[in-house]
This record gives C-alpha cells, sequence and structure tokens, in this order.
C-alpha cells in the first residue's frame, strides 16, 4: 500500500513540469516564479492529501516539490511552497505537527544556500545538486522520526519503519531525480530554441547587410578611383577638401567590409601562429587608447607555446574590437586584464574590466545587429567579432553585473590544419 502511494505521489510531483512542458512554447508566463510558486504549492498539498499513513507516521514526498520550486522557481517559489506545506499540515493536525514544520524550515535551508552556485554549474551538476538537497532532507524525515519516537517514550517502534524508510527512500529519490531530469530538458529546450531564433535572425540580417553591402560598394570604388586620379592633379584649394573626402570614402569602406565580414567573415590567409604573440600585438596597440582613457591595462598569458591556424588578421580584429570595448566602458582609473589559460586542446583567454557592467537584458542582447551600450556606435563591431570567433569554431561568453564590470571568456581550438567551419 506505500508503495501504491508514493508511486502516485511520483506523478503528483512531475505533473507541474508536464504541464509546462505540454505548453506552447510562447507562453513564457508560466516560466516565472509566481507559476512555479502556484504549480508546486499545489503538488505539495496534493501529495499530503493522498499520504499514506501507519502507526501514527504520515508518508508523503512534499519535500520533492518544495526542493524543484527553490531551485528551478526561486526564493519567491520556494515561499510559497513552504507556506502551503506549513498551513496544509497545520489543517491536517496531529501529535507531529511541530516535528514536521521545524523539518520543512530546515529541508528548505540547503537548496536556499546552494541556489546561488546552482546557476552556475552543469545540467548533470544541477541534477546532482538536486539529489544532494534530497539527501539532505531524507537524513532530516530519518532524525524527525527518531526525535517523535524518542519523545514518545517507544523508541522500539522505530525500527519497525526501517523497510518503510527504505522503499521511501527510494521512490522519493527516482522522483526526484526524473523531475529534475525533465526540468533541465525544458531548459535545454528553451535554450536550443532561442539560439534558433538568434541564428535565424542573425542569417536573415547577415544575408541583408550583404548584399546592400555589395551593392553600395561598387560605385564607392568607381567614386573613389575617380577621386583619387583628382586628387593627384589638383594642387589649389580644392586638394585639401579631396583629402578629407578620400578619407571618409576610406572610413565608409571600412564599415562596408564590416558589414561583409558580419555575413561571412573571409579568411583568406590561413597561418599558425602563438596566441601569446597575436595579444602582446593587440595589447602594444590598444596602451594608447588605455592610457588616453586613464585605464590600466594589465596582460599576464601563460607560458606554453600555444598555436592557432586561422586568419591572424580576423582573429586580431576580433580582439582589438573586444578589448577596446572594455576599455571605453572602464571609467577613468579602472582596470581591465587579459589573461590566458592552456591545454592541448583549447586556450581560455579572460578579458575583465571594472567599467559600469551590463543588467541581464542588455548581456542578452550582446552580439545582436545594431544593438550597443555606448553612446555612439552600431554594434556592429562586436558582432563581427563573435561571428569571426564562431567561425573557428571558437566560443564567446559574457558575465556582467552592473557596477561590477563585464567578464569576456573566448574559447579558441588548438591550431591544427582543420577546415574551419564555413
Amino acid at each position: 500500500m506505500l508503495a501504491e502511494k508514493l508511486l502516485l505521489q511520483s506523478l503528483i510531483v512531475l505533473a507541474p513540469v508536464l504541464l509546462c512542458s505540454a505548453s506552447p512554447d510562447h507562453k513564457q508566463k508560466w516560466n516565472t516564479p509566481f507559476y512555479f510558486g502556484l504549480f508546486y504549492s499545489a503538488s505539495a498539498m496534493a501529495c499530503m492529501i493522498f499520504l499514506y499513513s501507519n502507526y501514527g507516521q504520515n508518508w508523503d514526498l512534499r519535500y520533492a516539490p518544495l526542493l524543484l520550486a527553490i531551485f528551478y522557481g526561486g526564493p519567491v517559489a520556494g515561499a510559497m511552497v513552504i507556506a502551503s506545506i506549513i498551513g496544509m499540515r497545520l489543517l491536517i493536525g496531529g501529535e507531529a505537527v511541530v516535528f514536521a514544520i521545524v523539518g520543512c524550515l530546515l529541508t528548505a535551508i540547503v537548496p536556499f544556500l546552494l541556489r546561488k552556485k546552482f546557476w552556475n554549474v552543469t545540467s548533470n551538476k544541477r541534477v546532482f545538486l538536486t539529489l544532494l538537497a534530497g539527501g539532505w532532507s531524507l537524513v532530516l524525515c530519518y532524525f524527525s522520526l527518531s526525535a517523535y519516537h524518542y519523545v514518545k517514550g517507544d523508541i522500539f517502534k522505530f525500527f519497525i519503519h526501517i523497510p518503510d524508510l527504505l522503499l521511501f527512500a527510494l521512490i522519493y529519490t527516482l522522483a526526484l531525480v526524473l523531475a529534475a531530469k525533465l526540468n533541465e530538458g525544458l531548459i535545454e529546450r528553451r535554450e536550443l530554441r532561442k539560439e534558433i531564433q538568434r541564428a535565424e535572425k542573425l542569417n536573415t540580417l547577415g544575408e541583408l547587410a550583404a548584399s546592400i553591402a555589395h551593392e553600395v560598394r561598387n560605385p564607392l570604388t568607381v567614386v573613389k578611383g575617380f577621386l583619387q586620379l583628382m586628387h593627384q592633379e589638383e594642387n589649389e584649394k580644392n586638394h585639401e577638401y579631396l583629402s578629407l573626402v578620400l578619407s571618409e570614402l576610406g572610413r565608409a569602406e571600412s564599415i562596408i567590409n564590416d558589414y561583409l565580414n558580419f555575413a561571412k567573415p573571409q579568411f583568406e590567409k590561413l597561418e599558425v601562429f602563438q596566441l601569446k604573440n597575436i595579444l602582446s600585438e593587440v595589447v602594444m596597440l590598444l596602451e594608447p587608447l588605455a592610457v588616453k582613457q586613464g585605464v590600466q591595462l594589465e596582460s599576464s598569458f601563460d607560458s606554453s607555446d600555444f598555436s592557432l591556424y586561422t586568419d591572424r588578421n580576423q582573429l586580431k580584429q576580433a580582439l582589438v574590437n573586444i578589448i577596446k570595448n572594455a576599455i571605453e566602458a572602464t571609467p577613468e582609473g579602472g582596470m581591465v586584464m587579459i589573461h590566458t589559460a592552456s591545454n592541448q586542446y583549447h586556450a581560455s583567454v579572460l578579458i575583465a574590466d571594472t567599467g559600469k557592467g551590463m543588467t541581464p537584458e542588455q548581456l542578452s542582447r550582446i552580439g545582436t545587429l545594431f544593438y550597443t551600450t555606448k553612446d555612439k556606435g552600431t554594434g556592429l563591431g562586436t558582432s563581427v567579432s563573435l561571428r569571426i570567433i564562431e567561425t573557428m569554431n571558437g566560443r564567446v561568453a559574457y558575465d556582467s553585473k552592473p557596477g561590477v564590470g563585464t567578464k569576456v571568456t573566448l574559447t579558441l581550438p588548438a591550431g591544427k590544419k582543420e577546415e574551419l567551419a564555413g
């Protein structure tokens, strides 16, 4: 009978995540802490309604919704479930009400403490942390049960519950792991959908930018050619104006090339070179800008001879854009740090600044064409840099907090003469 009740409660524990997975993708409001709290509160109370009671002891899986709400819904959702469990337990009544309330509050401590770390680890580690918190709740159940029998003066009855405890621990653990896995699947599906939407937008914008830039560059080249001829023959007052026009045409060409590079970075000259060498060049190039801004540029590279096989100029452009953004985002007296670490297969370049930082909403839009946090700029440089790194089969990760600064981590593959992703 205990197994049947616990299996029924397992389905109740899974109900919220199954409901969310069956909902349309556009129902984003169901992913808010309020709805998480609402669904898991209903789940916890339903578990308590369909509890199994023997020898004066109640058996249910109420703590599974509590752990899932705190980890995946947040403090607000967790607080809602805690209030629901305590309220329901007071309605049920009985001699062990105090033990139940204290057990609920103690169970919530571990997931609340682990939650900050929870979202900084991989999917499998999140499941492990959920399982770890579940183990903590089982230990509390064990001590709560033994304490209850000790207070009642029938401690020997505790041993009657040992087979039930083992069965309870097994079903509780399976329900918790399965629910966590399903939640991780939902998260992965949402992230994949966002990535697909982002890729579609970038491809559409890239094709549009490439077609416009290509059509504009052709007449621009003709105009620039004739102006260069006029510039060579002109020796009077118009000579200065022609120099200015040619300079601006050169800038327009640079912008057009950026658009073409965004659409599809062209790796024209592939060569093998050491990462620390090109970083040293970039630091030397940007040192005057840092001095002008009153920013300290600090760099330290690991001693390994990590080599890349790619277009040196393209990588240099990407690094210049990202480090330049860090310098410009840092106020006078701040610091920009560049550090590297590498192994046999990959190298990581960390670019950290002590600038104004970005909000989560701003962070989510980084790399979007025409989006920038600067007063002046188009956001094109960052978009081009990300496309260059992606074309090299590398990855770029941003981490930022307002008022603290931004960290950009570039992960670059080792330099073997392999085909680059197109």
